[in-house]
């Protein structure tokens, strides 16, 4: 069950954290494994780890939020039966206190960078015969999370979206699904807090753990486990849904 033989998985944002677990896991899997990342270092490292252990993979440095050097990507990597787009970044603030420019800095890496991998991959899924793609949503698109405004938005433009593609393509043999991560431990994690509180890290990282229900963060290693039920064909029946994964977040807290 859950084998990708054979199948061409693009995963954005894949050199580290959640990414960096799917890219893993699907090529242990079987699938050929491609990177789309800004950071060299980690997506050199992510394919070196994954080829260690006999997998296949490469990785490609690009700018998601720019569509030709996303178009020309695609083009180079030339068969895709898997999409996941889970290239994003965050920013703390509210409407009010949110610049014009942090604001564009968002969009144009959580949600057009999402479009622009969807743009260059569904002809090449289309060309093919059909194929997978899975967004990374979050818990922020469904309840109300303090000083998370731009974050936020972007992410309910990535559950829309998700519903869009899946109605759009259906005839095309294309699914399109999301998953909802509530807060995962992962180095972006680590240097959100950082950069954002670094005068009581420990205690905001308590804190953040315990605001699941379940006491503690997730794992990267459980939120690729379910992208890839997803992303397999057991998931065949399944298209137009998003999944939260969320140590019982939305549905005990709110």
């Amino acid at each position: 069950m859950f084998s990708l033989q054979n199948k061409s998985a693009v995963i954005t944002g894949g050199g580290s954290g959640i990414g960096r677990a799917i890219a893993e896991l699907f090529a242990k899997q079987g699938a050929a494994v491609h990177i789309i990342d800004l950071d060299e270092p980690s997506a050199s490292a992510t394919v070196s780890e994954i080829q260690n252990n006999g997998g296949l993979a490469s990785y490609h440095i690009c700018n998601v939020s720019q569509q030709p050097q996303v178009v020309d990507t695609f083009k180079a990597i030339g068969q895709v039966e898997i999409l996941v787009n889970n290239a994003g970044i965050a920013h703390v603030g509210a409407a009010a206190t949110t610049s014009e420019a942090d604001f564009d800095r968002v969009m144009n890496v959580n949600v057009k960078g999402a479009y622009n991998c969807l743009f260059a991959a569904i002809p090449l899924m289309k060309a093919k015969g059909g194929g997978v793609i899975l967004n990374t949503a979050s818990i922020a698109a469904s309840v109300g999370l303090v000083d998370r405004f731009a974050y936020s938005t972007s992410k309910g433009a990535i559950f829309a979206m998700t519903l869009s593609v899946a109605r759009d393509y259906l005839h095309d043999n294309i699914r399109c699904n999301s998953i909802s991560p509530a807060r995962v431990h992962t180095p972006f994690v680590d240097g959100f807090i950082a950069k954002n509180y670094p005068d009581n890290q420990q205690e905001i990282f308590e804190k953040l753990s315990k605001s699941q229900p379940i006491g503690r963060m997730g794992k990267p290693e459980e939120i690729a486990a379910l992208a890839l039920y997803l992303c397999s064909d057991e998931a065949g029946f399944i298209t137009g849904c998003d999944y939260p994964i969320d140590g019982g977040f939305i549905k005990i807290n709110t």
